[in-house]
């Protein structure tokens, strides 16, 4: 893979990772506990999922999900259910409740993986960058499975480093706003997740 090609993707990825969406506003979530150990977690399960996802358009499961409309409205629905599911959670949550010392536990790292992970793994649009966008970086006239693990890292870097600006800023949201500020970010990012499910439940794909 040529490095103009390279650098293509990665800008493109990069304009894509900035868009406030939901792993984002996880991420952001995660910082305001200003618990390193919780944040680096939620990036991982993050970025397994666009590796995965990677993974399967290399294996072909990405013409799959586009040439069938059942499974792409079954993973879009269950994507739409959690986001507002979350973003309800996000919306009754107090700020007590993201405490470090409260969100220290084992279990709460589990939960904030699977949280990151699934959100990304189940997004409609994600999966669509992947499966449309991606393979036209690839040159089939070269090694495809190198071209889709360096696709797949780049991705995986980005995201991470993207997610790491909006954890930062909840890190200093969490040093600068009351207990009330901190509780109306809370349902601001809740809102937030709430009109990304309603996007997504209108969103068609062409």
């Amino acid at each position: 893979m040529n490095t103009a090609t390279l650098l293509l993707y990665t800008t493109s990825c990069l304009i894509g990772a900035l868009i406030p969406g939901p792993t984002s506003l996880l991420a952001m979530a995660n910082g305001t506990s200003r618990n390193g150990r919780l944040v680096a977690v939620g990036m991982a399960g993050a970025a397994l999922s666009d590796i995965l996802i990677i993974a399967a358009v290399g294996l072909g499961l990405g013409a799959m999900l586009m040439a069938s409309q059942n499974l792409f409205l079954a993973l879009k629905w269950f994507g739409v259910a959690y986001l507002a599911w979350l973003g309800i959670q996000l919306w009754r949550s107090q700020p007590r409740a993201l405490d470090p010392a409260a969100m220290a536990g084992g279990s709460r790292g589990g939960e904030v993986f699977w949280r990151s992970f699934s959100v990304a793994l189940t997004n409609p649009k994600v999966l669509l960058f992947f499966t449309a966008f991606l393979p036209q970086f690839i040159d089939p006239s070269q090694p495809t499975l190198v071209q889709y693990a360096l696709l797949a890292l780049v991705s995986a870097v980005v995201d991470i480093l993207v997610m790491g600006l909006y954890a930062a800023g909840g890190v200093q949201a969490a040093k600068i706003l009351t207990q009330t500020g901190m509780r109306r970010l809370n349902r601001c990012c809740g809102a937030t997740m709430l009109s990304l499910a309603a996007f997504l439940a209108v969103y068609r794909r062409s």
